[in-house]
């Protein structure tokens, strides 16, 4: 049964092998909620899947329980009420461990074809995963239903095809016959089995609960590992409806459920033994460096990817698009209120200011009329909302309040909170701009997660690039970018970015920002500056998930 499903899906794993190849845009789920892709009937019966979660204990019948565990808090103040399995990681890992043979014997074809098949059922629950994203991260409803559904799916289905790809280029047997020159051949046959190295924990976290979780699941998943998804303890709704139907399957398929598991641990010391636990073999995480570090340091029975904080750059030199840029970078830093670690944090320009379109623009000239784009960006209700979301956690809103009151630098433009009409109990920001000078670092060369960004005053173009590079090589970023109409600036930053190893953005006026990022044709994060010791995806990111053992016997 799980090879027919490979079959089954074959088209898909195909044109996914194609995308990864050629870096066009390729993507088999639907990025609009829209009836036409996903039935007249789902946008309604995804919101009544998601509301019949409210209030009511989340079964999924795994071993080990000891209680259950509440307490998440919606940004937008929705009660959620829901209850979820504490269950022992001991007990988790023990039956992770017991399905991993099953899980091997069916084989790579085998378990691509169920991840395959767990991703096209995913994405028909892409209404109540988008609801459940929503009322937990905070994300505005098209972002929720977009990078918490379908583009969530994508990168899943992206380290899926890696995988594939990878595990394809060992044959399953091979003949090894040696010459002997007036002596009969050597020749033996070799077997190679794909084994997967053991259990992997995927840590989730708070803002991006699925786009951040499913590359570091199906890789594991498909390269042979039994997995145990660890979500943040206020975001936990996401990842109980991903385990729900991974296991669905696997039992469908006569496959043992406990491959996959819903990991909430007691305490803090549980969570900690389970990352530090010898047959845990792989841990993905996206979060604080100093957690990040931790894990790194102390789990060194595990091969740890990390997502860290960074500082994301922009150097702003010169423009032939001046209002196309203020309305691009606008959006860019309002998008879910920056809590986005793609989102740009430091503006670099020359101190005596840009040339543009309109003429010569001063240093103040320019943070005046982005602080002027992003008020009139904002200046509709229902887009600043659809945009902006809701803060996620107390500590954003407490760096919000401090770089509102000058704690940061000069304020070009307050916070200001904002009523949603539908949620009254919504945290609600605008977003917080501050200039200050190259050489007053203490703030904006650390990561300010949330809708805080600065315009920082450099002596000229080319002390700019390097600040940037210099931020990047120090403290980590995923994303830069440059606006310059003189094409040895850009040659100088890109030469910069290919130093620091960091994706460059050049100009964007237009539909594409900065802090986006697109499956199959985006690397997200290089693995080569502080931010990131991983890429989303590459061949890095699946290959030393599995091992290859043989055997051999002469013919």
């Amino acid at each position: 049964m799980p090879h027919a499903l490979l079959d089954k899906h074959r088209q898909t794993l195909d044109s996914a092998l194609t995308a990864i190849r050629e870096r066009g845009y390729w993507s088999p789920y639907s990025e609009s909620p829209s009836p036409k892709a996903y039935g007249e009937a789902a946008p309604a019966d995804g919101r009544a899947a998601f509301e019949a979660h409210l209030g009511r204990s989340f079964e999924l019948d795994q071993p080990g329980q000891s209680g259950w565990h509440d307490g998440e808090i919606s940004p937008y103040g929705v009660e959620l009420g829901v209850r979820y399995p504490v269950c022992d990681p001991q007990a988790l890992v023990d039956a992770a461990l017991r399905a991993m043979p099953q899980w091997q014997a069916v084989g790579a074809e085998g378990r691509v074809g169920v991840c395959l098949e767990i991703l096209e059922r995913l994405n028909r629950r892409s209404f109540e995963i988008a609801h459940a994203v929503m009322m937990t991260s905070g994300q505005g409803w098209m972002m929720a239903f977009q990078a918490g559904g379908p583009h969530a799916q994508d990168r899943g289905l992206e380290a899926v095809a890696y995988a594939w790809r990878e595990m394809s280029f060992i044959p399953h047997e091979a003949t090894w016959e040696k010459p002997q020159g007036k002596h009969p051949a050597l020749v033996m046959r070799k077997n190679y089995e794909i084994v997967g190295r053991g259990v992997g924990v995927v840590i989730g976290c708070a803002t991006f609960p699925t786009w951040n979780t499913y590359p570091g699941l199906f890789a594991a998943l498909a390269t042979g590992n039994p997995v145990l998804l660890k979500p943040h303890s206020q975001v936990v709704l996401p990842a109980a409806i991903t385990v729900r139907v991974i296991r669905e399957v696997l039992a469908e398929h006569g496959l043992d459920p406990n491959l996959a598991a819903l990991c909430v641990p007691a305490d803090r010391e549980a969570a900690q033994a389970l990352f530090r636990h010898p047959e845990v073999r792989s841990i993905d995480y996206t979060g604080s460096n100093t957690f990040g570090h931790w894990l790194i340091d102390h789990c060194r029975q595990a091969q740890v990817y990390a997502e860290l904080a960074g500082v994301n750059t922009i150097v702003i030199e010169s423009t032939d698009a001046y209002r196309a840029m203020l309305r691009n970078l606008a959006f860019t830093l309002s998008l879910y209120s920056g809590q986005m670690c793609t989102t740009s944090q430091a503006l670099v320009l020359p101190a005596a200011g840009i040339d543009t379109d309109e003429g010569h623009k001063t240093f103040e000239q320019v943070g005046q009329d982005l602080a002027a784009a992003i008020e009139v960006f904002l200046s509709k209700p229902e887009v600043a909302h659809a945009v902006l979301g809701a803060i996620q956690s107390d500590d954003t809103l407490a760096r919000i309040e401090q770089a509102s009151a000058g704690a940061m630098g000069q304020v070009i433009l307050a916070a200001k909170a904002l009523d949603n009409p539908d949620f009254p109990r919504a945290r609600v920001r605008t977003p917080v701009l501050v200039a200050c000078d190259a050489a007053d670092a203490a703030h904006y060369s650390q990561e300010q997660f949330g809708p805080i960004s600065f315009m920082v005053r450099a002596t000229d173009s080319e002390s700019a690039i390097a600040l940037a590079e210099d931020i990047v090589r120090r403290h980590g970023a995923l994303t830069a970018a440059i606006y310059s109409t003189r094409e040895p600036v850009i040659e100088a930053m890109t030469q910069a970015t290919w130093r620091a190893q960091v994706a460059l953005s050049i100009n964007l006026t237009g539909g594409v920002f900065v802090n986006q990022s697109a499956a199959f044709s985006d690397f997200h994060g290089t693995g080569g500056n502080p931010a990131a010791n991983a890429s989303y995806a590459d061949s890095a990111f699946v290959a030393n998930r599995f091992r290859v053992v043989q055997r051999r016997r002469h013919v």
